[in-house]
C-alpha cells in the first residue's frame, strides 16, 4: 500500500516556522528584559551613587560648619567674619574614607567649599527659643559639590546648608546665671523680664513669685529647694505668666573651650603677663577694652593711684595726679557686717569724673564711658579693698560702665536724673550703665560710714534708686547654709524693712564665684535686714543703642535650611 505523506511534511515546516517565530520573540523579550535590567542597574547604580555624592557633600559643610562654630564659640563673630577664606579651603582629605572623592565650590574650583558670610552687625529680633530676645545675627551659607572621581557614575551631589551665628547681649535678661540660680522670696516678688539659668532653676518661694515674662534653663526647672539647702520646703507659689521651658540650649561667652563660671571670672581680672588682646579671652576682658584705667598699689595708709586713659588697644595716655585726685582718693573707711572686715575703698566721685570727662578730646565727640580699676593693694586680714562709687545720680551723657575685680559699693542713688521718678520703673530719664565686680553692695542715700561698727538698729536706710546692670559673683549654697539667692543679689548692709523701698531698673547676672567678699548670706546677724522690693528689667536694653558700655554678649549657633542643589549652584528658584 502506498500512503502520501506530504500533508504531514507542510504541517512540520509550519511548526518549525512558528517555533523559530517564538523563539525569536523570547529572544527579543529576553534582551529586552536584559537591557531593561541592565538600564535599572545603572540607574540604581547612579541612584545609590547620588545618595552617596549627597552624603559626602553634607559631611562636607558639616566639617566647615564645625570649624565655624568652634572660632565662634571661642572669639565670636568678628573671628569667623574675618576668617572667610580659611574656611573656603576646608574640605575633607584626612583617611582613607575620602580617597578618591573630589569637592568643589560653586564655580567648580576643586579642593575649595563655597561659603558665604554676611554682616555680624545686624541687630534684630530672634525667634526659635530665644523669641522676644533681640542680637547681633550673622547669617552664613556652605555648599558643596561632592563626586567619587575613581567609577564610571560621574554623578554630582550638592548640599547646601543655611545658619546664623547669633550674638545676644547679657542684659537682655531681667536674671541671667551662668550656673545654677535659685530664687525665693519672704514677701511677694515679680520678675518683669526674662530669666535664664545654664544649669538648674530652683524656684523656691516663701510668698507668690511671679514670673511676667520667659523662663529657660539648660538642666531643669524645679519647684523645691537646692539640695544643700537643709530650710523646709518652700511655703509658697510660682505664676508663670509666658513660656517655660527646661533644657534648652546653654547660652556661653566666647572666652574659649572651658565657660565654667570661675573660667568666666577671668573676665573681670587684669591679663597675666604675656597674653595676647587678640587671644579670646583676651578679646573679652574689660582691663582690655575700657577706656580709663585706674591703678591702685601699695599698703593701706598710703596707697598710690595712677590712671591711663586711651581708646581700646591703643597706646593710652596718662593722667595727672593733680586732675586725678578731683575723683579717684582712699582716705576713706567703713566697717562691712557681712564681710566682718574693715573696707577701705577707692572713691570714684562720679559727678567728678563726669565733668573732667566732658573736658577732654580723646575719645572725639563722647565722654569717657568705661573705667576698670585695678587694685593691687596688699591690706591686713582684716581689711578689704574695694571701690566705692559715689554722687552718681548723674553719669556721662553716653552712659558709664565701671569694673573691678574686687567689691564694690553703691552710695545713694544712681543714674538717676530726675527725682521725680525715684520709686518708679521709669528710665526715660537715665542714661545706659552697669556696674561689674566681685560683689555688689547697695548703701541707701541715709548710710553714714561713722554709723558702720553700729548695730544694724541703728544703721537705718531710706528709699534709693540704682539704675544699672549689674554683673557680679556670689557665694552658691552649702552644705546648710543658703546663697540668698537672686532676691538677695545686690547686698545690703542697712536696716530698710517693707518702709524703705531699694528702686532696682535694669539686668542681674550671676556670672562667677566671689573671690574677695566670701562670707555667706547665712552669716547675716545684724548685717541688715530686706527692703521692700521695687525691681523691674530696663526695657532700655532691648535697644541696641541703649546697651551699656562694653555689654557682653552670650553666643548661639541656629541651624536653618538643609537642601540638596543642581550641580554648581547656590540657589534654587523658587527654594533655597
Amino acid at each position: 500500500m502506498k500512503m502520501n505523506l506530504l500533508p504531514h511534511n507542510r504541517e512540520t515546516g509550519s511548526g518549525l516556522l512558528v517555533t523559530i517565530v517564538m523563539m525569536a520573540i523570547a529572544l527579543a523579550a529576553l534582551a529586552a528584559a536584559m537591557a531593561w535590567s541592565a538600564n535599572t542597574t545603572r540607574l540604581n547604580e547612579r541612584t545609590i551613587q547620588y545618595t552617596r555624592s549627597l552624603a559626602a557633600a553634607e559631611a562636607n559643610t558639616e566639617a566647615v560648619i564645625a570649624q565655624i562654630a568652634r572660632d565662634f564659640w571661642s572669639s565670636g563673630a568678628k573671628t569667623v567674619f574675618e576668617g572667610s577664606n580659611t574656611y573656603r579651603n576646608i574640605v575633607l582629605t584626612n583617611g582613607t574614607v575620602w580617597k578618591g572623592w573630589e569637592f568643589s565650590d560653586a564655580n567648580n574650583n576643586a579642593q575649595k567649599t563655597f561659603v558665604d558670610i554676611g554682616s555680624y552687625t545686624n541687630y534684630i529680633e530672634l525667634d526659635s527659643i530665644y523669641a522676644g530676645l533681640r542680637g547681633y545675627v550673622c547669617p552664613i551659607k556652605v555648599v558643596s559639590n561632592a563626586r567619587l572621581t575613581n567609577t564610571i557614575q560621574n554623578v554630582v551631589g550638592t548640599v547646601a546648608q543655611s545658619f546664623q551665628l547669633t550674638s545676644i547681649p547679657i542684659f537682655q535678661f531681667a536674671m541671667f546665671s551662668s550656673g545654677d540660680m535659685e530664687i525665693s522670696c519672704g514677701q511677694p516678688f515679680k520678675i518683669t523680664g526674662k530669666v535664664h539659668a545654664n544649669k538648674n532653676l530652683y524656684v523656691e518661694p516663701d510668698k507668690e513669685l511671679t514670673f511676667e515674662s520667659d523662663v529657660t534653663a539648660v538642666g531643669d526647672i524645679l519647684f523645691q529647694r537646692h539640695p544643700l539647702d537643709d530650710r523646709s520646703p518652700p511655703a509658697g507659689v510660682a505664676v508663670y505668666k509666658e513660656r517655660k521651658e527646661a533644657h534648652v540650649p546653654s547660652l556661653t561667652l566666647p572666652i574659649g573651650t572651658n565657660n565654667s563660671p570661675l573660667a568666666i571670672r577671668e573676665i573681670i581680672q587684669k591679663p597675666p603677663v604675656g597674653e595676647a588682646v587678640s587671644s579670646p579671652m583676651g578679646k573679652q576682658r574689660y582691663y582690655n577694652l575700657a577706656d580709663l584705667i585706674i591703678t591702685v598699689t601699695g599698703g593701706g595708709t598710703n596707697p598710690t593711684i595712677t590712671a591711663s586713659t586711651g581708646i581700646p588697644f591703643s597706646p593710652k595716655k596718662n593722667v595727672s595726679s593733680s586732675t586725678l585726685k578731683k575723683f579717684a582718693y582712699v582716705n576713706t573707711n567703713f566697717f562691712d557686717w557681712r564681710e566682718k572686715k574693715r573696707v577701705r575703698p577707692l572713691e570714684l566721685d562720679i559727678k567728678e569724673l563726669t565733668a573732667w570727662s566732658t573736658t577732654i578730646s580723646w575719645f572725639g565727640s563722647r565722654a569717657v564711658s568705661s573705667i576698670y580699676v585695678s587694685d593691687q593693694r596688699v591690706l591686713a586680714a582684716t581689711e578689704l579693698a574695694a571701690v566705692r562709687l559715689r554722687n552718681g545720680t548723674n553719669l556721662p551723657a553716653n552712659g558709664l560702665t565701671v569694673v573691678t575685680a574686687r567689691p564694690l559699693y553703691v552710695w545713694g542713688h544712681y543714674n538717676q536724673k530726675s527725682l521725680l521718678n525715684l520709686g518708679t520703673t521709669n528710665t526715660t530719664t537715665t542714661v545706659p550703665a552697669s556696674i561689674v565686680a566681685d560683689a555688689i553692695t547697695v548703701l541707701s542715700t541715709n548710710w553714714q560710714d561713722s554709723n558702720s561698727m553700729n548695730l544694724v538698729q541703728n544703721r537705718n536706710a531710706k528709699p534709693t534708686t540704682v539704675n544699672a546692670a549689674l554683673l557680679t559673683g556670689s557665694v552658691d549654697t552649702t552644705l546648710g547654709l543658703y546663697s540668698g539667692g537672686m532676691e538677695n543679689f545686690p547686698r545690703f548692709m542697712e536696716t530698710w524693712d517693707l518702709a524703705n523701698t531699694f528702686t532696682y531698673n535694669g539686668s542681674m547676672v550671676k556670672m562667677f564665684p566671689s573671690q574677695y567678699a566670701t562670707n555667706t548670706w547665712e552669716n547675716r546677724t545684724n548685717v541688715y535686714s530686706p527692703p521692700a522690693r521695687a525691681w523691674a528689667y530696663d526695657l532700655n536694653f532691648d535697644v541696641g543703642t541703649k546697651l551699656p558700655p562694653l555689654t557682653p554678649s552670650v553666643q548661639r549657633l541656629m541651624r536653618g535650611q538643609w537642601a540638596a542643589l543642581a550641580p554648581y549652584k547656590t540657589t534654587n528658584s523658587p527654594g533655597f
